[in-house]
């Protein structure tokens, strides 16, 4: 994540392009969504990045979306609007991917965008995103809700940050599915 704050990222255009903002957008680093519950109250969600109304979940090194109790999940005040809660991935207990319906929530209430940015290597990941986004009630919010890869995001990077993602990560022309 920290590639979004280093100097020259947004210069030339080509990042912004990719993630779909304008030129210079504002970064906002683990920034506090609010996400409305049932009681009136907000809950404590943190997302990775907000570039200008862009809320973005990066996974780069972790396994999963982690999973949320039920119950849990239930409390937040558009949860039945916004997804067909039937075919969710989940348990008999719990759901899955948890990151992702909470920060798909975050955006319908924001009235923002999101974006789940993860290694094209891991394919599992890119399947559990589909697998919440078919359940997404509007074609407006699914419009504005997309997944990219690191390795799609590197292209515009300066050549500095990818040999950076290439050396650490094995992100790189050899990194992509």
């Amino acid at each position: 994540m920290n590639i979004f704050c280093s100097p020259g990222v947004f210069r030339n255009g080509q990042v912004s392009s990719i993630l779909g903002l304008k030129p210079n957008a504002i970064s906002n680093f683990g920034f506090l969504a609010r996400v409305p519950l049932q009681n009136g109250r907000f809950d404590r969600t943190e997302v990775d990045l907000r570039l200008s109304d862009l809320l973005i979940e990066a996974k780069l090194t972790e396994s999963d979306f982690q999973r949320a109790p039920k119950a849990t999940v239930r409390v937040y005040r558009d949860f039945n609007e916004v997804f067909d809660s039937e075919y969710l991935p989940q348990t008999e207990s719990d759901y899955l991917s948890y990151q992702l319906i909470r920060n798909v929530l975050a955006a319908y209430a924001s009235g923002g965008e999101f974006c789940v940015l993860t290694d094209a290597r891991r394919p599992e990941l890119i399947e559990d995103w589909y697998g919440v986004m078919k359940c997404v009630r509007s074609v407006d919010l699914r419009i504005r809700c997309k997944v990219l890869t690191w390795q799609e995001v590197a292209k515009g990077l300066p050549s500095r940050l990818q040999e950076f993602l290439n050396e650490k990560y094995g992100i790189g022309d050899g990194g992509s599915i």
